[in-house]
């Protein structure tokens, strides 16, 4: 998709703030569901306005979104802009052997924005600092399709979420569990789907692959 401006980059200074702006103010939902599903829950794509993808200064999305939220409250924006949202997923990670669940943001750099789409809402969004464009292919930005925002926003079940990949092949690690616990090996092959290993690992003077889980490793 094209932008209504050129490729932002990162920048060390401080962003300016907005007036008002709180500095640590991240502000907001994030447009998942609460834990319990409550009944009065409604669902990203059945929520009032359309979303539109704003492109910003990769690192700045928090601070970006905060400023947001405070320019829709000072400039009494309450009734054209709803809803500002950083998407975020759940990915399982290995570390030290142990399996945990993190976030990570889904596109580093792009917020999603529930809005009716104005001249006086965009100049609102567009003049955020940090903000650099609408995402769409000509001079008017175009919303994302309902399939598109369900397909970004949607919870997913812990049991479902996708390993991040943190090994490579040719590492070494070591194995943490029986019966080859503490011995070292070089990784061979990588099986993301079923989060496995094949590491190669010296017993008795000799290479013997192992197959391992991404669990039974853990990085030197």
């Amino acid at each position: 998709m094209a932008e209504d401006s050129g490729t932002a980059v990162a920048e060390e200074e401080e962003l300016p703030l907005a007036s008002g702006e709180d500095p640590g103010d991240s502000g907001g939902s994030d447009g998942e569901a609460p834990e319990d599903f409550s009944d009065d829950y409604i669902p990203a794509t059945e929520r009032t306005g359309d979303w539109f993808v704003v492109h910003t200064y990769a690192g700045y999305e928090n601070k970006v979104k905060g400023s947001i939220l405070t320019r829709i409250n000072s400039m009494n924006m309450e009734e054209k802009i709803f809803e500002v949202v950083i998407p975020m997923e759940d990915v399982m990670e290995f570390k030290g052997g142990k399996k945990q669940v993190v976030q990570k943001k889904v596109f580093p750099g792009y917020l999603l924005v529930r809005m009716y789409l104005e001249d006086d809402s965009w100049y609102v969004v567009r003049n955020t600092p940090g903000v650099t464009g609408f995402v769409g292919s000509g001079a008017k930005p175009i919303p994302l399709a309902p399939k598109e925002v369900d397909k970004i926003l949607r919870v997913k079940p812990v049991e479902k979420l996708k390993p991040r990949l943190e090994f490579e092949e040719g590492e070494s690690v070591r194995v943490v569990t029986e019966p080859f616990s503490n011995f070292t090996g070089t990784i061979s092959e990588i099986n993301v789907d079923q989060s496995k290993l094949k590491v190669l690992v010296n017993v008795f003077g000799r290479e013997t692959p192992v197959e391992l889980s991404f669990e039974q490793v853990a990085k030197l």
